[in-house]
């Protein structure tokens, strides 16, 4: 089964299209975590790490389809901080949810392979075809061409995994390339005809092959031209609730069966026991059910 098939199976079967941001930042930790560490070193703030996000998971794998963990928070704690992310993905995975690893890699040649080789393949795949990282997929940036990317589509191939590739992004500052006319269409229009080009002879029964895309609920009016412009493409969309896109926005990226896309919610959820919505109700002793309420609540909107 496909990356792509397993994914958009999910959405139906747990009825969201909800994907839980995984970004593990000390001072957002929930009291009784973060108070637990006791000599501030690397290790003890990486298990923090491991308690805080493993409890997330546990909350919400009965109601979403994946998790995304970013590699950036772990990486802050240096080599801790690398075990914590192995562990984490590995729980998430044996939770039976689809592991999207945030991690914004490419490069030329025989190092994107490597990239492609140490993330992709998940914990559930039979011995040979498992990466180190045990993932699902793995988001990348394609500013390095169509050869950068190819690696990356091989390995899809080969262990039934997926990409998410950079095209629309949620940020500003976004539109400083990928806005720049290339022709009479601008940059992210090119991008998101390679990304095409990939998945057409790789297409699931449901029409989506391995090579997904990141465009930003912030930009709605280019999420919509995205969805018509990427029908084989699941869109990995970033920018809902605390980046200012709203559900209605982020509703145009599914296509007419309700699959093919997923919309990221990252501190909106994890941190909901810092919201006073949740706070007054739930506080920090009971921040797992202030994160279970929080995602039932996007749940809900994104129906």
């Amino acid at each position: 089964m496909t990356f792509a098939t397993r994914l958009n199976a999910a959405i139906v079967r747990k009825r969201s299209m909800t994907c839980v941001g995984l970004d593990p930042r000390r001072d957002s930790l929930p009291a009784g975590i973060r108070d637990a560490v006791a000599s501030n070193t690397p290790d003890e703030w990486a298990a923090a790490y491991t308690t805080f996000c493993c409890g997330v998971i546990d909350v919400v794998a009965d109601l979403v389809p994946c998790v995304k963990p970013q590699v950036a928070f772990f990486e802050q704690l240096g080599p801790a901080g690398s075990i914590s992310l192995g562990q984490v993905i590995e729980h998430a995975s044996r939770a039976g949810l689809q592991v999207i690893i945030d991690a914004k890699r490419n490069d030329i040649g025989s190092t994107a392979e490597a990239y492609a080789d140490a993330y992709l393949g998940s914990h559930r795949a039979v011995a040979d075809h498992r990466s180190v990282w045990g993932g699902d997929a793995l988001t990348v940036s394609p500013y390095l061409g169509g050869d950068s990317l190819q690696p990356f589509v091989d390995v899809c191939d080969r262990r039934a995994a997926g990409i998410f590739v950079l095209v629309k992004t949620s940020n500003p500052g976004g539109g400083d390339f990928q806005d720049r006319l290339i022709g009479d269409r601008p940059l992210y229009g090119h991008v998101a005809d390679m990304i095409t080009t990939f998945n057409q002879s790789r297409r699931d029964s449901d029409g989506y092959g391995p090579v997904g895309a990141v465009v930003g609920a912030t930009y709605p009016e280019q999420l919509m031209t995205l969805r018509a412009t990427l029908p084989s493409s699941i869109l990995l969309v970033p920018g809902f609730g605390a980046q200012g896109g709203s559900a209605d926005d982020v509703k145009a990226a599914r296509d007419d069966n309700g699959v093919g896309a997923i919309v990221n919610s990252s501190r909106h959820i994890i941190f909901a026991h810092t919201r006073p919505e949740y706070a007054s109700k739930y506080g920090d002793d009971r921040w797992q059910d202030a994160v279970r309420a929080a995602t039932l609540e996007m749940n809900a909107q994104l129906e």
